[in-house]
């Protein structure tokens, strides 16, 4: 769907509630038979996801604790469990009509303490690099990431996405160098354009996605750490 018509249907979100940082929780909600459908039969949350993906795509990301946690798991979904992080993902739904149990819940202290520098992504590791010149909270830098997985997703073939599938969909983020984001943005790679509602101008390239499978890769090719 062209960009113009994007804004003409009712917009959807996917609401993504996190009890702690980090997840691969976007890959699982779009590799799940929910959304997929198996053997012949379409998914029960494939017209929504098909709907979503139509217009603009976008991901919400909110905490919860406690008893809010409880509720929000109470709904239909995917818990991504990685280490202590936990994310759930919930099926999209209209951006001006969120269940209650997620319609409370905050946007605001998505904000973490990495305390140790990040290790060098191993060999064959997709990574998906965080533009260095824009300030994101922790919450709007995974929605992004979130935008970057998407379209990793899109552009491989079925056998990747079953060999990423089956190692849990392992990936890593960082924030790419200067001089190293004006090349990635020169690579051909999938690029994440923000649409500017939330914290940066429209427009904005946030997120570039290298993944090892993509013809342009540029990891394939050992051009960039």
């Amino acid at each position: 769907m062209q960009a113009a018509s994007r804004d003409e249907g009712p917009q959807f979100a996917l609401p993504l509630v996190i009890r702690v940082e980090k997840a691969r929780a976007v890959l699982w909600f779009l590799s799940d038979a929910r959304v997929t459908g198996a053997d012949g039969v379409v998914g029960e949350w494939a017209g929504v996801t098909r709907a979503w993906q139509d217009a603009r795509i976008r991901k919400v990301v909110r905490r919860a604790r406690g008893a809010a946690w409880v509720r929000a798991s109470a709904l239909a979904g995917i818990t991504v469990v990685r280490g202590s992080a936990q994310v759930r993902v919930f099926p999209p739904v209209p951006v001006d009509d969120w269940p209650v149990e997620l319609a409370k819940l905050q946007v605001s202290g998505t904000d973490f303490d990495d305390p140790e520098t990040p290790a060098e992504p191993g060999a064959g590791v997709p990574v998906l690099w965080l533009n260095p010149e824009l300030a994101m909270s922790a919450g709007k830098a995974m929605a992004q990431v979130g935008h970057g997985v998407q379209l990793v997703w899109w552009e491989l073939e079925p056998r990747d996405r079953s060999e990423w599938k089956a190692v849990e969909f392992d990936l890593a983020v960082r924030v790419a160098a200067v001089g190293q984001w004006k090349e990635l943005l020169a690579s051909g790679l999938p690029v994440v354009t923000d649409g500017g509602f939330t914290e940066v101008a429209p427009g904005s390239a946030t997120v570039v996605a290298d993944h090892p499978a993509l013809p342009w890769s540029r990891r394939a090719r050992g051009l960039l750490g």
